[in-house]
């Protein structure tokens, strides 16, 4: 190809694992200025060459490369590159580390707001000498009469017909053009100036008076917006229509940057460190100083000020010209994260959670990007936030699972801040009062740097705690929720006006509706799962696939009318409470009640301000939250997370607990906290009672040593789905075959111990049948390889086709 001076390498859109790869295009001269490393391009892709999105990801010279089977890039979607080489690089890391395609990774790098849409669009051409096609003998039959009915309506040709499409597009009756569509258009405002030719006097003065005022005024602002224009001249828009349409004024549009109006109302100066505070500071400051990447865990007990630690720690950064990435596990904790921070540093700080909707998250990454948000709080997403010199990243309850993604990229925050830190030569500080095993692991071996709190700020005194034994108490077959001490307790709060939390990790009403005759219980159509009943919408609902349906009166297998609805969630605990305490405010937090926008706020707030007595919710109400007037937690039931199939349900147990425990006693008054449960004994509840985070590590870490789990191991789970059963379990079988083989032939030395394959704990879920492979591995460069290799083979082979396999490596392994 003459004239071509350079190749571009893309990654494609839309493509499968098995098929993702770098494809090269040549790209022509006239493009040669627009197409940039990190935007992204419409390039023809397969044997159809249909148009795709993809990005660029290299360019190269075409120094005597054979250019004869390329295809040439079409056309250039964006002005400047999305991604810098820190995201270019991330990308191409996440896509290694979690085998994940390249568009995947580049998409979980930038807001859903700079997301195209696609669209190729066709319009009959216009033939001086025809009025019709047909009989021409350019184009077959089947085409000429596609094109009659495209003449009489549009709409009535199926475009999957490519053939027929192709055929009219070469023979000149059909027209391409390309339609991409922005997801969110920027925000612009209607701006207006002086043309240079009035200001040179190119132009005669004939102006009437108004249109004097209105150039006047751009004569000494230079620029103003339409709207302050009118207002300012008194005059309206026709006026300055006129004098665009005069050749005096024009106009243009200016991207408009939302600047939340938040000041600082608190002098950070004036917070004072207790002893213990300002070591820890000391310390960190001290690792952060060395201006080299470094990873640090705050070990604190609940209530030890690790937020005022965290906030010191980000005003030293600001001083030294640096910025902050603030991560959170949940999105009800960024309300009141939000408006501490902003307290302290104003608009400063921005906000980036998957709440915001696709208009301010857009504003919110302009403003980072931007350099007007130097501090950024947020849940996982935020890790991304394109902040440059990034000097410290903050995570705040590190061993929370809500920090590894579900879906692909299936990546750990904690990863993701490791390897940014890297790149900029920063400083990680974990921190939670029951860090993961892994993290306390690495601190007490020294990979990371161990900093520790082990008392309350202002020397409050740590939350008296009861276990309850429900079996004691006569709880076996009973319909009834509380306890009579805890009922004691919460008639006690109320008598005091202090405020009371209930944990209860169960949403709805009944959670277990069964037939005593056929003991068949009622599950969901499309998974193996009990429904739950929510007495809100009178509904029996899924808390996976989402499916809904009527209140059932009889059984569905045997018929019978005799249905036991059964166990309880946290809309049957209201209505009891209300029973109890008929004149209780109630305010319950689960994600029926938190569906809008604004709700975690709201309802937080109002807690905050004493319009509610008791909050009663799911674990999102569990971390975190600081409320001075709690005095009393109750944990309702908590031993079905004790039991759940997973090597990491003691671990969660007993942060859920501890960590619930803490929200009580926060000020001067002792907290009370009381832990319901039917195996009191249980070493795990016990040593939660007590918030002895140690005593618990030791007993886990040895039972993880003994068992080969994390931190002695890594894990990859495969998993396999399909509509037919069996097509899973010979998917998983066929997958472990090609496992053995590949080691044999190629005579491996992985270390390796597989588990299953195995149906899953749920088999079914939204109508699929799920199997698994568990891998204990050491997630090397080796282990990659040989598992994404293994994993390409399934997009080709045949055993494969009606099954769908993903594999997700250090993730849940156990449902």
């Amino acid at each position: 190809m003459p004239g071509i001076n350079f190749i571009a390498a893309v990654a494609v859109s839309n493509t499968s694992y098995g098929y993702d790869r770098r494809y090269k295009y040549v790209i022509s001269p006239e493009l040669e200025e627009t197409v940039k490393v990190g935007v992204r391009v419409l390039v023809p892709f397969g044997k159809g060459n249909r148009k795709r999105v993809a990005l660029v990801i290299r360019i190269d010279k075409a120094d005597g490369s054979d250019l004869s089977k390329l295809k040439p890039v079409r056309s250039v979607i964006d002005s400047e590159p999305l991604i810098n080489d820190e995201m270019l690089s991330l990308m191409m890391w996440l896509r290694e580390t979690t085998l994940c395609t390249y568009f995947e990774a580049f998409k979980t790098l930038i807001p859903l707001g700079l997301s195209v849409n696609f669209a190729q669009k066709y319009r009959i051409a216009v033939h001086e000498d025809s009025d019709g096609s047909a009989g021409n003998p350019l184009i077959s039959s089947q085409a000429s009469d596609a094109l009659k009915l495209l003449k009489e309506d549009f709409s009535a040709i199926d475009y999957t017909a490519q053939k027929i499409i192709d055929e009219l597009l070469e023979s000149g009756f059909l027209i391409e053009s390309d339609s991409v569509k922005r997801r969110k258009k920027d925000d612009t405002i209607k701006m207006v100036k002086l043309t240079e030719k009035f200001r040179n006097g190119e132009l005669p003065d004939n102006m009437t008076p108004k249109q004097r005022v209105v150039a006047g005024l751009l004569a000494e602002s230079e620029t103003a917006s339409l709207k302050e224009v009118t207002y300012l001249c008194g005059v309206t828009a026709a006026v300055i229509k006129n004098m665009i349409k005069a050749g005096i004024a024009e106009e243009y549009e200016y991207e408009f940057i939302n600047i939340p109006d938040t000041e600082k109302d608190c002098d950070i100066d004036s917070l004072l460190l207790s002893e213990l505070q300002q070591k820890v500071y000391n310390s960190a400051v001290e690792i952060i100083s060395q201006n080299k990447p470094s990873a640090s865990l705050l070990h604190g007990i609940t209530g030890s000020g690790k937020t005022l630690v965290f906030a010191k720690l980000i005003q030293h950064i600001l001083n030294t010209g640096r910025t902050v990435i603030m991560l959170i596990p949940e999105i009800s904790l960024t309300p009141q994260t939000v408006r501490r921070f902003q307290s302290l540093f104003g608009n400063l700080v921005s906000v980036i959670h998957s709440s915001l909707s696709i208009t301010h998250r857009l504003n919110e990454y302009k403003r980072i990007k931007l350099g007007q948000a130097r501090i950024v709080v947020g849940t996982r997403s935020a890790v991304f936030a394109p902040l440059l010199d990034i000097g410290l990243i903050i995570m705040d309850e590190e061993g929370e699972r809500t920090y590894k993604s579900e879906s692909s990229p299936r990546y750990n925050a904690r990863e993701i801040a490791k390897k940014r830190c890297v790149y900029h030569n920063a400083a990680l500080l974990m921190a939670s009062a029951t860090p993961s095993i892994e993290s306390y692991y690495y601190a007490k071996t020294g990979r990371y740097n161990l900093l520790e709190m082990n008392k309350r700020y202002s020397q409050e005194i740590l939350p008296a705690v009861r276990i309850i034994d429900l079996a004691s108490e006569g709880f076996y077959g009973s319909s009834a929720i509380f306890s009579e001490a805890l009922v004691d307790e919460i008639n006690t709060n109320l008598e005091r006006k202090e405020q009371t939390i209930l944990l209860l990790n169960r949403r709805g009403f009944y959670t277990f509706i069964s037939c005593p005759d056929c003991k068949t219980p009622v599950t969901c159509p499309n998974c193996s799962i009990p429904l739950t009943y929510h007495k809100t919408n009178n509904k029996l609902l899924c808390h996976y696939c989402g499916h809904s349906q009527e209140r059932a009166e009889k059984c569905p297998s045997c018929g019978k009318e005799n249905l036991k609805y059964m166990g309880f969630g946290t809309q049957k605990a209201e209505d009891e409470i209300s029973g109890l305490f008929p004149g209780a405010r109630i305010l319950r937090m689960d994600a029926d009640s938190t569906c809008s926008r604004y709700s975690y706020e709201k309802n937080f707030k109002a807690f905050e301000n004493h319009e509610y007595d008791i909050m009663l919710g799911t674990q999102m109400i569990a971390k975190g939250l600081d409320f001075p007037d709690v005095t009393l937690v109750g944990a309702l039931s908590v031993d079905k997370a004790l039991f759940t199939g997973d090597f990491r349900s003691y671990e969660r147990t007993f942060s859920l607990i501890t960590q619930v425990v803490g929200r009580c006693g926060r000020s001067e008054k002792q907290g009370r906290a009381y832990i319901q449960t039917f195996v009191p004994e249980h070493y795990v509840l016990n040593l939660a009672s007590e918030q002895d985070y140690t005593g618990f590590y030791e007993q886990e870490i040895a039972i993880r040593k003994a068992l080969t789990f994390p931190p002695f191991c890594d894990t990859c789970v495969l998993e396999f789905s399909s509509v037919f059963s069996n097509k899973a379990d010979d998917a998983s079988k066929v997958f472990l075959q090609m496992m053995q083989d590949k080691i044999n032939k190629e005579k491996l030395k992985l270390p390796l111990r597989v588990i299953g394959p195995s149906r899953c704990l749920y088999e079914k879920i939204n109508g699929k049948y799920r199997y698994k492979i568990i891998i204990k591995c050491i997630n090397s460069i080796e282990f990659r390889q040989f598992i994404s290799g293994l994993y390409k083979l399934t997009f080709s082979k045949k055993e494969f086709a009606a099954v769908s396999t993903y594999l997700d490596i250090n993730g849940d392994i156990g449902l």
